[in-house]
């Protein structure tokens, strides 16, 4: 089978490109999703999340509170680090089992995976494709998608590789420009 990812930057339409892929039959899991996973209440990772990062992430329902956490590691680039150490290495094993998982006569199958580059995962996968637009629609899109202000959408984006860079270095590009129709 060959493996395949679909990294891209916040608001590139990533989520888009990969609901169209399944829509067609191919095998895609997110990362963002497997990443929840693994700081589901009561999980080991989210246990060490909250070792490293204080209880008052913890809610009452035993659940992250997960736009706090948010505050901390997009104004500080150690506790990101930190949080990524933490929760990088369960996303990639079940990253790895949802491959493994797939009947052996499937074709490819496709990882969504936002921090494909950043975190080197890249050389682990036969081909990338890259969710790509312009920094002002991803701007706009977050915006609108979250309802954040712009300048704590740009610390985002800044978090992340500048998608110029990951569009040089994939095999394909989706440009997600224009309008979903």
């Amino acid at each position: 089978m060959r493996r395949l990812a679909l990294p891209g930057g916040i608001g590139t339409g990533k989520s888009h490109v990969a609901a169209r892929l399944r829509a067609h039959g191919i095998p895609v899991v997110d990362a963002d999703v497997l990443a929840r996973e693994a700081v589901a209440p009561g999980s080991p990772g989210l246990a060490a999340v909250i070792a490293r990062f204080g209880p008052h992430l913890l809610r009452s329902d035993g659940s992250l509170d997960r736009a706090g956490l948010a505050a901390i590691v997009f104004r500080d680039a150690d506790a990101r680090r930190d949080l990524e150490a933490l929760v990088h290495p369960i996303v990639r094993r079940l990253t790895d089992a949802f491959f493994d998982a797939l009947p052996t006569d499937t074709p490819f199958a496709v990882a969504e995976i936002p921090l494909l580059y950043e975190t080197g995962r890249d050389r682990d996968f036969a081909g990338v494709i890259v969710a790509a637009c312009s920094p002002d629609a991803q701007l706009a899109r977050v915006m609108a998608r979250d309802g954040v202000a712009s300048d704590e959408v740009a610390r985002r984006m800044a978090a992340q590789w500048p998608i110029g860079d990951k569009q040089a270095r994939a095999a394909y590009v989706i440009s997600t420009d224009g309008t979903l129709a």
